[in-house]
């Protein structure tokens, strides 16, 4: 036996169940509780130590090195030469919350740098002493 619905009376029917929480199959609704019907999954909380926290350590070897120097040559696209203490110069670029808050460098300038242990002829500028 076959029965005829209006497209209207199937839109009226899926609704009334979905609300009941009857799983429908076919394409599920739009929208930000689509999801959470389709799957029958929760949004993660945002307690605090809750299972969706992780702790990170940074145990490396291969983490950045910190060391000072002085700024001899200034290039164009904020790029610097600066000269470390033991005489080598490395090329340095400020690090973008310098460039966010306009931070200034000019020739004399005492910077601290991030250095990678695997290039050491690039830096990162991360302050500026003075």
């Amino acid at each position: 036996m076959i029965i005829r619905v209006s497209l209207s009376q199937q839109r009226a029917v899926r609704g009334i169940l979905i609300k009941q929480g009857v799983i429908i199959a076919g394409r599920p609704k739009k929208g930000a509780g689509a999801r959470k019907r389709a799957t029958g999954r929760r949004k993660p909380t945002k307690r605090k130590g809750g299972p969706y926290k992780k702790k990170v350590t940074d145990d490396r070897e291969d983490k950045a090195v910190e060391i000072e120097g002085i700024v001899k040559v200034v290039l164009a696209g904020t790029m610097f030469k600066v000269e470390l203490q033991s005489g080598h110069e490395v090329l340095a670029h400020i690090s973008g919350k310098m460039r966010k808050r306009f931070i200034r460098l000019v020739v004399g300038d005492r910077v601290r740098m991030e250095m990678s242990p695997y290039d050491t002829t690039k830096a990162r500028i991360t302050f500026r002493i003075g």
